[in-house]
């Protein structure tokens, strides 16, 4: 995916939302791209599964690992923004428990919880920081990934198995499939590679590129692919409510307490592309998976999905007119 250079020099509002959408556009015109294909039969759902367990499994460990072994370290790092991502994560999840309480009917609760703060950092977030920040943002955006994975499988169950309480969960298997996710193990050993002072030959390097250039237009369409307009057309109100939650209120309040604290430029932007991407499609599988209510998970998952084009591509408008991108 071609990096887009974002100027953030004095620029006309028309012309600086035009640059935002060169760099957002392409990424959601491959989701739509993945719902046409679908409509037009040329894809299926076994090709959708399929495809995904190779980007999961394959495709997109390679991806994070080259970008980590290509990366310079010392700008990819930014622990301050990994402990910040970390903390505005379990902190908006606790936030939105506590309003899920008070608003959401019992049994409901934990697929709303998890659904409204779980994102898609892993594809969309990615995509994104690939879109707008070329190798750098793949390489931040890896090691975020790295970050995020953890917490994000540790806090659903929890929210999940307290409101389902039949359903019984193994902690020690949830932590040793936490420790072999493909994600998480590409990260580790991309960073243990950089560290060493290897290389790769160059033929094995190529040879990745080739495999790893495939992931992002691959998830996308498959994200694509997997959307449903009537799940949209027959969205409750929970999930409206869940889908404003995690696109607008959640990035919102996190982005602006990271500004009030210091951050900003590549920082604040990054922190915003992975609070503000869409509900990850986990949560569908995780909700169904443990009893909870997966249609409302596949609600909030198709919604988020749709309005993500626009609530994305204005909140990064809206970083740059401000001047708090940098």
């Amino acid at each position: 995916m071609a990096p887009v250079a974002i100027r953030y020099a004095r620029m006309n509002p028309s012309d600086l939302f035009a640059e935002t959408l060169g760099v957002t556009f392409p990424v959601f015109a491959m989701v739509l791209l993945g719902i046409v294909l679908k409509r037009l039969k040329w894809i299926d759902t076994a090709f959708i599964n399929t495809s995904s367990a190779l980007v999961f499994r394959g495709a997109m460990p390679t991806l994070l690992f080259l970008s980590l072994v290509d990366a310079d370290m010392s700008q990819a790092l930014m622990p301050g923004l990994m402990i910040y991502l970390a903390l505005a994560t379990v902190t908006s999840f606790l936030l939105i428990w506590w309003w899920a309480i008070r608003r959401v009917a019992r049994e409901d609760r934990g697929v709303y919880v998890q659904a409204a703060f779980r994102g898609n950092g892993g594809i969309i977030g990615l995509a994104l920081a690939g879109s707008m920040y070329g190798s750098f943002g793949l390489s931040a955006g890896s090691v975020l990934v790295a970050t995020i994975i953890p917490l994000y499988n540790v806090l659903a169950v929890i929210v999940l198995a307290w409101y389902q309480p039949q359903t019984s969960v193994s902690w020690r298997s949830i932590a040793l499939k936490i420790l072999k996710n493909p994600l998480i193990l590409s990260v580790v050993a991309g960073l243990c590679f950089a560290a060493s002072g290897l290389d790769l030959p160059d033929w094995l390097h190529t040879s990745g590129e080739y495999f790893a250039n495939m992931t992002l237009p691959l998830a996308l369409i498959s994200i694509g692919g997997t959307m449903s307009m009537a799940a949209i057309r027959e969205a409750s109100g929970a999930a409206l409510g869940a889908s404003v939650i995690k696109m607008v209120s959640m990035p919102g309040m996190a982005v602006f307490i990271a500004w009030l604290t210091g951050f900003e430029g590549r920082e604040l932007v990054l922190l915003f592309l992975f609070m503000g991407s869409p509900s990850a499609a986990a949560s569908f599988v995780m909700a169904r998976a443990m009893g909870g209510n997966a249609r409302l998970a596949a609600n909030t998952v198709a919604m988020t999905t749709l309005a993500s084009s626009v609530t994305i591509t204005l909140g990064i408008f809206i970083l740059q007119i401000t001047g708090m991108a940098g």
